[in-house]
């Protein structure tokens, strides 16, 4: 049986918290962590933050982090190392059962020395965060170019499949991340059409 391990209901300060493949870590509620530096190397589906806070750490994946939903924790000051794919980082009502758990947040984090795929940025002010550059890219406030972005030329599946997600994006996101490289592979073009191609879209940052 899959052990379980709480962390609730306690502060952690300047430590260096791991979190290794096997048990599900449970974060929260009522969990802070400040000035640490915290190592996952579980797998994305083994972390549940459920409420809490980290503040001034450094976060890094050891491997690459899928699909976690950091909604209902909040983000302060952090640095992210690592490769993070189809992960949800700032507060959206639907992700929040507000009933049970205070709503999370994201602010002054710094992301440029990570690698995002299918990354979404939530209710979230942008000009805190620090992206990742290329080749990484970001549609920023992708529901106010959506007529726009999908006028756009895109070589490969790129419009029909990324752009299409940045235009469907839920009300509430802000900003989503994608890895030019894996993108590319997956939609029948190269990094090089791909980039021109962002280079005179609307809201890009890379």
């Amino acid at each position: 049986m899959t052990p379980n391990i709480h962390y609730e209901k306690r502060e952690i300060i300047g430590e260096r918290l791991e979190l290794k493949k096997g048990p599900i870590y449970w974060l929260g509620p009522d969990l802070t962590v400040r000035d640490s530096t915290v190592i996952i190397s579980a797998a994305g589906r083994s972390l549940v933050p459920m409420s809490g806070q980290f503040i001034n750490c450094t976060i890094q994946a050891k491997g690459q982090l899928k699909g976690v939903v950091w909604s209902q924790m909040t983000l302060k000051g952090c640095r992210f190392k690592g490769r993070f794919t189809g992960n949800e980082f700032g507060f959206r009502e639907a992700l929040v059962d507000t009933r049970r758990w205070k709503p999370g947040g994201i602010e002054d984090c710094d992301f440029s020395e990570a690698v995002l795929h299918g990354i979404g940025f939530n209710g979230c002010d942008m000009s805190t965060i620090r992206l990742p550059r290329w080749p990484c890219f970001t549609f920023l406030n992708p529901l106010e170019h959506v007529g726009e972005l999908r006028k756009h030329s895109w070589p490969g599946l790129v419009g029909r499949v990324t752009v299409e997600v940045a235009c469907e994006s839920p009300e509430g996101r802000v900003a989503v991340t994608w890895h030019a490289p894996t993108v590319a592979e997956k939609l029948d073009t190269t990094v090089e059409d791909l980039r021109a191609a962002l280079e005179t879209a609307p809201g890009i940052f890379m």
